[in-house]
């Protein structure tokens, strides 16, 4: 058995470690940030194709102990990489720390490299050219107070990258992101759905392929494909099998979406007929005040825009109170989650929160706030 590790945004680490259960992986672990499990190089392959939350799959190669910058090149070295790779690959070395005592990360970043570099100076006569850009074979050290992990990268770019690249707009929600928002709220595929600030379209998309069987990776390759290790015949079977659950996107599902700016629907549109989802989401174009709930019942997801120009705070500080009372008067029976990087919407929407869970978009602090939407109930004053 194999030790991987799973990262995610953070805040989504109890969602992801649901999906991989589900998913049946054995010995799933919740840590700060990603999710740990045990499993084989099929294990991996799945996770890669199925795993709607997660970042990448890293598979643990080697772990030790350190005093000095010396050990981690030590272990490094001792590492057999050419079981997994040949140097004829491009390499990328990256290194993450928490509370590590030595000075420099760049320094062990290049020490790992030349570690490797010199092993297969020694086993192959020639070593892997670096690229830093679009590498091959990623590896990264990750380094605490007194221990150190090297792993290998199953994914190559993130798995937040769906395979079919969408226009994302200015301000991007990232795809594992919108998928782990939707689990942490409790939705499923029967619930209706509703984005009234859809932007690019994001919720709307990782809905429909939730709902008809879509898995997020069928469109793209990986890095395990170029690995040894992985048996191309079970990554066949795997997306044969797939490939054979997938429903078609023949009909409308109860999803729906709209924003205040023509540019946006027209994105959204171009982006859900580019994975062949047309005709499974309805859009239309609307001011989100001037909006009604499309069935008596429902879930609104949505990510409203916030201030990040000056003079957008003094919009949004007169945006919030509208949009508070147009969720009251209007979307009773209905439950909102609403995610913002701007901290003062709880106040200012003047609602009840039900609940609120610290995100992160990429740098971004968020929250998601939950509302349950009861008439004449929730008012606060």
């Amino acid at each position: 058995m194999i030790q991987f590790y799973a990262p995610c945004p953070k805040g989504l680490e109890s969602v992801l470690a649901e999906e991989l259960t589900e998913l049946g992986l054995e010995q799933v672990t919740v840590s700060d940030a990603g999710v740990a499990f045990r499993g084989n190089a099929r294990s991996a392959m799945l996770v890669n194709l199925e795993s709607r939350i997660a970042s990448r799959v890293l598979m643990q190669v080697a772990q030790g102990t350190y005093e000095r910058e010396d050990d981690i090149y030590t272990l490094a070295r001792e590492t057999p990489w050419e079981d997994w790779f040949d140097s004829e690959l491009t390499l990328k070395v990256e290194t993450s720390a928490i509370k590590c005592p030595l000075k420099s990360i760049d320094f062990l970043t290049l020490r790992v490299k030349d570690a490797i570099c010199d092993r297969f100076r020694e086993t192959e006569g020639q070593r892997p050219s670096i690229d830093v850009r679009e590498p091959q074979v990623q590896v990264h050290l990750h380094l605490d107070r007194f221990d150190m992990t090297l792993y290998l990268d199953t994914s190559g770019p993130g798995l937040f990258r769906r395979g079919v690249e969408r226009d994302t707009g200015a301000a991007p929600l990232k795809k594992n992101l919108a998928s782990g928002i939707l689990r942490l709220a409790g939705w499923k595929p029967d619930t209706p759905l509703y984005d009234p600030m859809c932007g690019s379209g994001t919720f709307l998309i990782e809905a429909a392929q939730i709902t008809l069987g879509h898995a997020p990776g069928l469109g793209r390759s990986f890095a395990f494909e170029l690995l040894d290790g992985f048996a191309a015949k079970d990554w066949q079977d795997l997306k044969s099998a797939a490939e054979e659950r997938a429903q078609p996107a023949n009909k409308e599902l109860p999803i729906w979406g709209s924003d205040i700016a023509g540019y946006a629907v027209a994105m959204t549109r171009e982006n859900l007929a580019a994975l062949g989802l047309d005709a499974a989401v309805l859009l239309k174009q609307v001011n989100v005040l001037e909006s009604s709930p499309p069935v008596l019942e429902g879930m609104m997801v949505t990510n409203p825009p916030y201030g990040v120009r000056v003079g957008e705070d003094d919009e949004m500080a007169e945006f919030y109170p509208l949009f508070g009372d147009v969720l009251k008067r209007r979307y009773s029976g209905w439950n909102a989650y609403i995610l913002s990087g701007d901290l003062r919407l709880a106040k200012m929407i003047r609602l009840s929160v039900g609940r609120r869970m610290p995100l992160f978009n990429g740098q971004i602090d968020c929250r998601l706030f939950q509302y349950t939407l009861i008439a004449g109930s929730n008012r606060r004053d």
